[in-house]
């Protein structure tokens, strides 16, 4: 509540007023983040879609699993009080990290690489994380690989240490379950969900929660080009926080309608024209959602609800996203996407470089289907 209505309604209302409450600890300030409508420019007014703003969390989104994993590693004892925590992230679950290993009394060091926004590693660091960078990545799996190999060395260094494997781990799925409940009594019901997928934790979290009020759901995944998550070939990414060098086994590929890729000029376009609009803008994530929810709210019928994740703020990418020098060195300014996405029968039909849909989504791996001649 504003600072001001609230001083104003005691003095004319008297005690009676109920005050909000207040946190007693950071993980307190975790959940209950609003909800956004957009529209223009992504949508006609009146056909937008209902944005939730993760990064009004602390951290970002990754405040969920983080606290969750942390939490349920130490009630099955597979984290012993006081023991390190080691991971792998790109930057947000390393804040959520550092939150649990505040709440709960635990050293964390974040293994990552230098894609890593400097600031990043500095509030990284600020928050009592050891911020430990690879230098080189993989020939295969590039720094997601190099990163998760260190990883495992420095766990056979460590004793007691964990990592809670966010990209293999159900409890990240787990972590988002009271995500869905808040979209349920923010909206009522969800026809459409819009999500980001690199570990694949909250697009199968979330579309599980909301699909035992909703069964009739359309789960549209968003990946950056050159991820491999849908079948696409790896290749350098300049987007963070979506898509993989590897196969996260926590995406639930028969839960999605469809897939598609954006790339990083589409990705800036839209994140830039959230904020100039709507105040509201963030990441690499944010813009691909925002650039996916806004097209399917410009082709679904009138009346359609549709959320879409705002998976964190803008803060972090000041220096990438939002900065002029930045983007010009990397071709990224004057490329507005089209109005439609390419369309491709398949996700291994051809390389996509440029905003692209399948309807067609499976694993690259084929793990469902060896699952069900199993049993």
């Amino acid at each position: 509540m504003d600072p001001l209505l609230l001083e104003t309604l005691i003095s004319s209302a008297g005690a009676d007023v109920p005050v909000p409450p207040i946190a007693r600890r950071p993980a307190h300030l975790v959940g209950n983040t609003p909800v956004l409508w957009i529209d223009e420019p992504f949508a006609p007014q009146g056909r937008g879609f209902h944005a939730k703003l993760e990064g009004a969390n602390p951290g970002g989104i990754k405040d969920r699993p983080g606290l969750h994993m942390i939490r349920e590693a130490r009630r099955r004892g597979e984290l012993v009080p006081g023991a390190p925590i080691i991971e792998s992230s790109s930057g947000t679950l390393g804040l959520g990290l550092a939150l649990a290993g505040l709440t709960y009394g635990h050293p964390v060091t974040v293994v990552t690489d230098p894609g890593m926004e400097p600031s990043m590693v500095r509030l990284l660091t600020a928050l009592g994380a050891h911020v430990d960078q690879v230098v080189a990545p993989h020939p295969d799996g590039g720094w997601q690989r190099t990163r998760r190999e260190r990883v495992a060395e420095l766990l056979v260094r460590t004793p007691d240490a964990y990592c809670p494997d966010q990209y293999h781990n159900p409890d990240n799925t787990a972590a988002y379950r009271p995500l869905a409940a808040e979209l349920l009594s923010q909206l009522g019901r969800v026809d459409v969900l819009v999500a980001a997928v690199g570990t694949g934790g909250h697009s199968a979290g979330i579309a599980a929660g909301l699909r035992e009020r909703c069964p009739e759901l359309r789960l549209i995944g968003v990946d950056a080009v050159g991820s491999t998550i849908f079948g696409q070939p790896a290749a350098p990414r300049l987007m963070r926080g979506l898509g993989s060098s590897i196969h996260p086994s926590n995406v639930d590929y028969e839960a999605f309608s469809e897939v598609h890729w954006v790339a990083p000029a589409e990705a800036v376009w839209a994140c830039r024209r959230l904020a100039r609009r709507h105040y509201a803008s963030g990441g690499w994530s944010v813009g691909a959602v925002a650039l996916v929810a806004g097209w399917t709210a410009r082709s679904c019928p009138a009346g359609t609800r549709i959320a879409a994740v705002f998976p964190d703020g803008p803060h972090r990418y000041l220096e990438t996203v939002y900065n002029d020098a930045w983007c010009r060195e990397h071709g990224l300014l004057g490329h507005a996407p089209p109005p439609e996405p390419d369309e491709i029968a398949e996700p291994d039909e051809c390389v996509v470089t440029g905003w692209t849909r399948c309807s067609r989504v499976r694993d690259p791996l084929g793990r469902a289907a060896a699952k069900a001649g199993a049993r």
